[in-house]
């Protein structure tokens, strides 16, 4: 594929191609025992992977699980040609999935009927679903797919699949921050069929989360627009729209935002199941 043309959008895509030679090594990738940091700047075409039975697709792999490191979830960003996509997209079967819409406007069949995301666009899919995805128009489209293996509870039904998109729910302000610091939810979070969230935070210019949140959910960040800075693990980290922070379980984690706009993020977190112990 060929690198699209830079246009002015809500959220950041990766545009691919590579650097030039002239460019200096010298970045912002850092990975730790605590986190990792993925700048927008190494997303080029030579990290690009394939997935079978795929067709006019890339994908940006931002998390896998990793023995003694984040463990739950993978996160791709998923490139699609016009037309692209494909009939068998999730080939495990105890895999749920969440797509959500940065760029373009993609179909999803399920259970033989299409549901059209644009911009915004969001889903859930449970694990078992047989679903199909194509990208619409002449444009092509780029999504993020969130998956994980779904951790079913004796007695509590499996979650249904859902479509919305985040511009048609209200955004949840936190306590006492005057709007400065607000959560777009999908999923309810009084639902425990779920285990896990997938919410847009919204930091205007200058909030802060104003201490190192230290728990036991893992985390992936993708920043969608603006800048900030993150305290993670005792170091102070600058991130803009494009970057990825992928953050293991209880890593300290605080930032505040920067610049002239909104600081937002695609968040990720496990929910609402026990932790799970080990038998001889």
């Amino acid at each position: 594929m060929t690198p699209r043309a830079s246009a002015p959008q809500p959220y950041y895509v990766p545009k691919g191609g590579l650097p030039p030679q002239s460019q200096l090594i010298t970045g912002r990738a850092m990975f730790t025992d605590a986190f990792a940091i993925i700048p927008r700047g190494v997303l080029s075409d030579i990290v690009t992977s394939a997935l079978p039975f795929w067709d006019g697709a890339r994908f940006w792999v931002l998390a896998r699980p990793m023995s003694g490191f984040s463990e739950t979830f993978s996160q791709y960003i998923v490139e699609l040609a016009p037309g692209g996509g494909s009939e068998r997209p999730e080939t495990d079967p105890n895999a749920e999935g969440a797509v959500f819409v940065v760029e373009g406007a993609v179909s999803v069949q399920l259970d033989g009927q299409d549901h059209h995301l644009t911009q915004g666009g969001f889903c859930y899919l449970p694990a078992g679903a047989q679903w199909r995805i194509r990208a619409q128009g002449d444009t092509g489209g780029v999504f993020h797919w969130i998956r994980k293996r779904y951790q079913s509870v004796a007695g509590l039904d499996a979650p249904d699949a859902f479509f919305t998109n985040e511009n048609d729910i209200p955004p949840a302000p936190m306590p006492d921050t005057n709007g400065a610091w607000a959560t777009t939810r999908f999923m309810d979070p009084a639902d425990m069929r779920h285990d896990m969230h997938v919410t847009v935070v919204t930091l205007q210019p200058g909030a802060v989360i104003p201490f190192d949140e230290t728990h036991v959910m893992e985390h992936g960040l993708y920043v969608l627009q603006g800048k900030g800075v993150y305290h993670l693990n005792q170091h102070w980290v600058e991130v803009e729209a494009g970057d990825f922070m992928w953050l293991r379980a209880f890593c300290p984690q605080a930032c505040y935002a920067g610049g002239p706009e909104p600081f937002r993020y695609l968040l990720y977190k496990d929910v609402n199941r026990h932790a799970a112990l080990p038998y001889a």
